[in-house]
């Protein structure tokens, strides 16, 4: 976290990166967050999908980011279409260059008297997967809006280990958000006031499926985010749903505490 040993953007930590699967080289990458020092990274699951930008179709990458940024890049040269902001607390930019990577704001780095970051380290999104509706448009993802004190601890222009010490200042809340990728902009939410969201589904059925920090599993309609489904599973949800046809009948799975259940359509 503290960064006066390495100036610059600190290429190519932070990254989504495309490689040639015959070669192993690089084919493109974009910096989702140069000069990091609050600890955050570029492995939140990226979504590949068909669309279309002002009119015409493209092959695409969405990632909505742990730093509070969502992307959308063109996934076979890699140039940014679209950075827009998530989360509305995400107070650490100062905006986009002109490839599109946010510009950090030097204020906002671990100071010794402390500086207010949102997002914190554990992100404004994190590990759990989203998903993307291709009828809908819309992008759907769980996050948090939350902030942390980030101190410099370490002022040695050489510091070892992390340098810096970070203290939880609490939240908003959780936030499942539908997105649209044209814009950034959040079309719908809902928001959960008692913790986070778990990974999600979407299916050509018009559903998606979400769990709670209060051990439901949720069905929402896609379009407009109205519940219509929910059951207690009386166990924490930690990762997606998922779906598949087994003898003709189809099933909704979900892993909830130590355990796995199955649900099927009703006939």
């Amino acid at each position: 976290m503290a960064g006066q040993s390495r100036k610059g953007t600190d290429l190519f930590t932070c990254s989504i990166v495309a490689l040639d699967i015959a070669t192993g080289k690089m084919k493109w990458y974009f910096q989702a967050s140069p000069h990091d020092t609050h600890d955050w990274d570029s492995a939140q699951t990226p979504v590949l999908f068909d669309g279309t930008v002002n009119g015409q179709p493209r092959k695409l990458l969405a990632q909505a980011n742990r730093n509070g940024y969502f992307f959308v890049l063109d996934r076979v040269t890699g140039k940014n279409i679209l950075s827009y902001p998530f989360l509305e607390t995400m107070n650490w930019s100062k905006g986009v260059d002109a490839n599109g990577s946010p510009i950090p704001d030097p204020a906002k780095e671990p100071q010794v008297a402390g500086v207010l970051v949102s997002p914190p380290s554990g992100g404004a999104t994190n590990w759990p997967p989203p998903s993307f509706d291709p009828e809908t448009g819309l992008f759907y993802v769980g996050t948090s809006a939350s902030y942390s004190v980030f101190y410099l601890t370490d002022t040695d222009p050489h510091p070892e280990g992390y340098g810096a010490a970070e203290r939880n200042s609490g939240g908003l809340g959780s936030t499942l958000r539908a997105i649209d990728y044209h814009t950034g902009k959040t079309v719908w939410r809902h928001d959960f006031p008692g913790g986070g969201t778990a990974g999600l589904l979407t299916t050509a059925g018009k559903l998606l499926f979400a769990g709670d920090s209060s051990q439901h599993l949720i069905a929402f309609d896609p379009a407009t985010g109205k519940i219509l489904w929910h059951t207690d599973l009386k166990g924490s949800i930690a990762n997606g749903p998922e779906t598949y046809t087994l003898d003709g009948k189809q099933y909704l799975v979900v892993g909830a505490g130590d355990s796995l259940q199955a649900f099927t359509l009703g006939q």
